[in-house]
């Protein structure tokens, strides 16, 4: 159900974002997502942060599936950058739950309000950081809180009940549509009308992976055949050195077995 919640949420998200049935599409993949590590996580690591935890690595679990990764239907952003100023969108609405808001990342016009819904059963107490527009206040369980993107930037907003939930707000000017990726790195990206834009993705509040430069002229591009990797392959091929770790492990363990 909370995956389905999820999914309800970005959906809503990209709603904000309609355009007529002969809008122009692009249709992309992206590579080397399960490298990226959100603000958090590496806090978590900071050994000022006491952090601590009792759980051992099981030997057994491929080290893929040991290291953490983001949950890119929500956290990481696809945005199609045009050549002119954009209006703001209508209210987009984001859901606080689960310790988690949805989505993570958005990039919208500046002027366009978001409206914080919060779906857990106690109050949260949002707020961004030196900002006196968007300060500490109570929104209490089903209750729903608006904010009004301020002038281009990156906007970070926490709370204070809730230490690890954290979102992120890109104000862009230009941004004429975005789109979230599938489990797979799959996404769809749809702008109202032909034009030259650029694909560009967000991740945690900054641009991960190069840009791609598409020129629309009304129906659908696909430029999955050279995906946008948003982390370097050198995480990659550190984390295959990991894997070849992981058999050397395994096969000395056997050889005691047998002794």
């Amino acid at each position: 159900m909370k995956d389905r919640a999820a999914a309800f949420g970005v959906l809503a998200v990209m709603a904000v974002f309609t355009a007529p049935a002969d809008a122009a599409k692009v249709k992309g993949r992206i590579e080397n997502w399960r490298l990226l590590t959100n603000p958090v996580w590496n806090e978590a690591k900071d050994p000022k942060k006491h952090g601590y935890s009792f759980r051992e690595a099981v030997t057994t679990v491929r080290s893929e599936f040991r290291r953490l990764f983001p949950h890119i239907p929500k956290e990481l952003c696809i945005a199609a950058i045009g050549t002119t100023k954009q209006k703001p969108v209508p209210p987009v609405l984001i859901r606080v739950g689960g310790g988690r808001t949805t989505p993570v990342t958005i990039v919208v016009p500046p002027g366009t309000q978001l409206q914080f819904q919060n779906t857990d059963p106690f109050k949260h107490r949002l707020y961004i950081p030196g900002n006196a527009s968007f300060a500490a206040n109570d929104t209490v369980k089903g209750g729903i809180r608006g904010w009004t993107v301020a002038g281009p930037g990156v906007y970070e907003i926490r709370d204070e009940l809730a230490p690890s939930l954290r979102m992120f707000v890109v104000a862009e000017p230009n941004v004429a549509g975005m789109a979230y990726p599938s489990m797979k790195g799959e996404f769809v990206l749809t702008v109202p009308e032909a034009g030259e834009y650029t694909v560009q993705a967000y991740f945690s509040g900054k641009k991960v992976g190069p840009p791609k430069q598409v020129k629309l002229d009304g129906g659908e591009i696909d430029i999955s055949k050279d995906p946008i990797k948003v982390a370097d392959d050198k995480k990659k091929d550190e984390d295959e050195d990991a894997k070849g770790k992981d058999k050397d492990e395994k096969k000395e363990e056997k050889k005691e077995e047998k002794k």
